[in-house]
């Protein structure tokens, strides 16, 4: 069911780009541990990168099971400015003081989540942050270097997740519903192979890829991240029509995908039923080379 040490389309060469999840909502055992977050660490030929940093420091612990030493790594992107995807952002920086941070201007905001008991939580970042000297704020096509770039402000043409309701921002001193303007998606390219890198995809993950198909005329080879199906809880709240037609669509897309986080098991399980061996599932703790 879920990825643990899967070769797919690895180069004879031996030009491969590896990715270990540090921090997801599951983990593959009882040596990683797990919390509601995200933080993948990802190898290419030439950079280490580091996507998100989950709720805390748990991503530093699960590092240091997985190999991966993260004073080394060369790029650190914040998909968006959630704590369960920046929380971790202050031990990163205490850890490696070398690394480029990218986040999108937007991602310091106050950003609320609705919750069960209609109280409205402070889900943001460590606002004092903001000022450190390794942060880069981004734009909407943004180039790290050659072969990795970023994109943000997708156009909304398809529904959004349905779990985006309970989610707020601050605007002139009202809380409001949020638009995710701060929320960016990455891109590798590399020995012919494309990579998509999504934190929680609340501009709608087909929304997503059909902005990176304008954006490069064609689909990507690999799509990583959450899906956002699914509340904190882990519960799906869409329907079993919606996920089976995303389900689809994923598949007329002809890329590889894996999924964690904010997708959920039962989502999960409604898009392997329909997608196959076309998607996978990344546990902390699980390496994947493509």
């Amino acid at each position: 069911m879920y990825a643990d040490e899967v070769v797919i389309g690895a180069d004879v060469d031996g030009k491969v780009m590896i990715i270990k999840t540090l921090v997801e909502n599951t983990s593959l055992s009882k040596d990683f541990g797990s919390e509601h977050g995200l933080s993948l660490y990802i190898e290419t030929k030439d950079s280490k990168i580091l996507f998100d940093v989950g709720a805390s420091e748990l991503f530093l612990e699960n590092a240091k099971k997985l190999n991966v030493d993260i004073s080394n790594v060369d790029y650190l992107i914040i998909s968006h400015g959630h704590y369960d995807h920046g929380g971790g952002l202050r031990g990163f920086l205490c850890k490696n003081t070398k690394a480029q941070v990218f986040l999108h201007p937007l991602a310091f905001e106050k950003y609320y989540a609705l919750r069960l008991n209609d109280k409205l939580e402070y889900i943001g970042l460590d606002e004092e942050l903001k000022e450190n000297r390794q942060i880069i704020f981004t734009s909407d096509n943004f180039s790290i270097i050659k072969g990795i770039q970023l994109f943000s402000n997708i156009t909304k043409k398809e529904p959004l997740p349905i779990s985006n309701s309970r989610l707020f921002m601050n605007q002139k001193g009202q809380k409001v519903q949020d638009a995710f303007f701060h929320e960016q998606n990455l891109i590798i390219e590399e020995d012919g192979k494309t990579l998509l890198v999504v934190g929680c995809a609340h501009n709608g993950i087909v929304n997503i890829l059909k902005y990176f198909y304008n954006l490069k005329g064609r689909m990507p080879d690999y799509v990583i991240g959450g899906f956002h199906l699914s509340s904190r809880s882990g519960e799906s709240n869409e329907s079993i029509e919606t996920i089976n037609k995303m389900g689809k669509y994923f598949v007329n897309t002809n890329a590889i995908y894996y999924t964690c986080h904010c997708t959920g098991i039962q989502a999960y399980n409604r898009l392997k039923a329909a997608m196959g061996d076309r998607i996978d599932y990344l546990s902390a703790g699980s390496e994947i080379i493509i």
